[in-house]
């Protein structure tokens, strides 16, 4: 990853983003999902760089080595405090009237959108994947939506309450579980059995990783997702009827 640069962006809303970036140009704003980090998009940094974009990818609230939100507080990890983070990231890294491309992934997608809703004036282009637009209801809990629909184990409603998926994820550890998830390609819903982990790989079923994963690029997220525990990541879930 030669050239890109790593630095702790102060925003407005009291929150420490870091950010990689690289290079000069139009800013590209790239915004991960769960469970990942910046270095999702460490290859797509370097294209862009190196094709007259400044590419900027931030760990998201409650990731990597963004500080500043209370992780034992899912309500602080709602739609309007994410896009808030991305302002404050953009109010910091650029100058005043300057549009950016928003380019989104799975929670980021949901970042991304929602941003282009509250700030269309912020945005000149989007890209997002794996996450359809979705209009907002205000009547609606998409998480007892997924407990009617695919009951108690879908990986969304296991979610729901604090400590439960981490004790999961302590059972087998961070790397198995980064394993299972990343690699997950079935067509059906993703289920977590209590007490028995992935339905679809059980614990001591080892996960052959595919050409695009490297052991490496497991060992830095498992490292990362250690010191900061999942929570971050897993509050995003449990804010969504917030």
């Amino acid at each position: 990853m030669e050239g890109i640069q790593h630095k702790t962006v102060v925003s407005a809303n009291g929150m420490n983003i870091h950010i990689a970036e690289k290079g000069d140009g139009p800013l590209v704003l790239l915004i991960h999902g769960f469970p990942e980090l910046w270095y999702s998009w460490r290859h797509q940094i370097m294209y862009l760089a190196d094709h007259g974009y400044r590419a900027v990818a931030p760990d998201l609230r409650g990731y990597g080595d963004t500080t500043g939100a209370p992780v034992n507080d899912h309500t602080k990890f709602s739609i309007i405090h994410l896009v808030a983070d991305m302002i404050g990231l953009l109010d910091a890294i650029t100058n005043e009237g300057e549009k950016v491309v928003v380019v989104g992934h799975d929670w980021g997608a949901i970042v991304a959108w929602n941003l282009c809703t509250f700030r269309p004036d912020r945005v000149k282009a989007l890209v997002n994947m794996s996450v359809p637009f979705v209009r907002w209801n205000p009547d609606g809990d998409v998480a007892q939506l997924m407990r009617d629909t695919y009951g108690e184990d879908h990986y969304m409603v296991r979610f729901q309450e604090p400590g439960e998926i981490e004790a999961e994820v302590a059972n087998m550890s961070t790397s198995t579980f980064l394993k299972k998830f990343l690699t997950y390609r079935d067509l059906e819903p993703l289920y977590i059995s209590k007490g028995k982990g992935f339905r679809h790989s059980p614990n001591d079923v080892p996960v052959t990783l595919p050409p695009w994963l490297l052991e490496a690029d497991l060992e830095y997220f498992s490292s990362q997702l250690e010191n900061t525990t999942i929570t971050g990541g897993i509050n995003y879930y449990r804010a969504l009827p917030v």
